[in-house]
């Protein structure tokens, strides 16, 4: 994949679970919880214009102009940046704008919380994208334990080995669109997600359940029901897989950062 011609979209809205976690640090919204003394969401746009491969990028989130206040003015006057209020869901509010003036395709996804972010992490991403309409970063359980064993993840189980999700989404066509639908039905119900492995047939969901199946494999065998290729591109950096939910992984970014500096 060529260097440049990507719109990366910031998912820097919060769910109501996550006020409590701004509050605990006296600021309005998840995104402007400081990591190494700058709001989460400025590391990650900061990183954005850096990489090569983005030519654009939008805000997501419900509030965008309460965020782009204060210290982060300075984004309203970045030309390379715009905003876009989210609605109901996170895989609906990208459909809106996806394939519009102001998010053409290929797109990039991310989220706020993504402190730790980098352009070498964005770059190893989009280059192993490759011709797929869609695909998703992970981060192998081996690579994360090595160098964070503390860390509490999300993993997913297949055959080939435990994976966690890096928070970086590529959309690179408009079919990719078919990934939204997806993606917006498990947002509404995540107890639906058996229910949705059903409805690729019964023999996939038993191999999902029962980890006989190796996430390529799945992911194949799920793109051709859907009428699209996906694909899961495994990064190296065990810091792609920490996102800032919580107080731990607040510390533990802070901590990493602090080492970044010091190397």
């Amino acid at each position: 994949m060529s260097d440049g011609g990507w719109t990366a979209v910031v998912l820097a809205g919060q769910r109501p679970g996550e006020t409590s976690f701004a509050d605990a640090h006296e600021v309005a919204a998840k995104a402007l919880i400081p990591v190494a003394d700058e709001p989460m969401l400025a590391r990650v746009v900061r990183t954005l214009l850096q990489a090569d491969h983005v030519d654009r990028i939008v805000i997501l989130a419900q509030q965008p102009d309460m965020l782009l206040a204060g210290s982060l003015a300075w984004m309203s006057g970045e030309q390379r940046i715009s905003t876009a209020s989210s609605g109901d869901g996170i895989a609906a509010s990208i459909a809106a704008i996806a394939g519009q003036a102001q998010a053409p395709f290929p797109l990039l996804v991310t989220t706020a919380d993504h402190a730790l972010l980098d352009p070498a992490m964005i770059a190893a991403f989009l280059d192993r994208v490759g011709n797929d309409d869609a695909a998703f970063a992970v981060v192998e359980r081996r690579v994360v334990e090595a160098a964070y064993p503390e860390t509490k993840r999300t993993w997913l189980r297949f055959g080939d080995g435990d994976v966690t999700g890096a928070n970086l989404f590529a959309l690179r066509t408009k079919a990719a669109r078919k990934g939204l639908e997806i993606w917006g039905s498990i947002e509404e119900d995540r107890k639906k997600a058996l229910k949705l492995m059903l409805s690729f047939g019964p023999i996939l969901a038993l191999r999902a359940i029962t980890r006989t199946i190796s996430l390529d494999a799945a992911l194949l065998q799920v793109g051709r029901r859907v009428g699209m290729t996906v694909r899961a591109v495994r990064l190296p950096f065990a810091d792609a897989a920490v996102d800032v939910d919580k107080e731990a992984d607040l510390l533990l970014a802070n901590r990493i950062l602090a080492e970044r500096q010091q190397r």
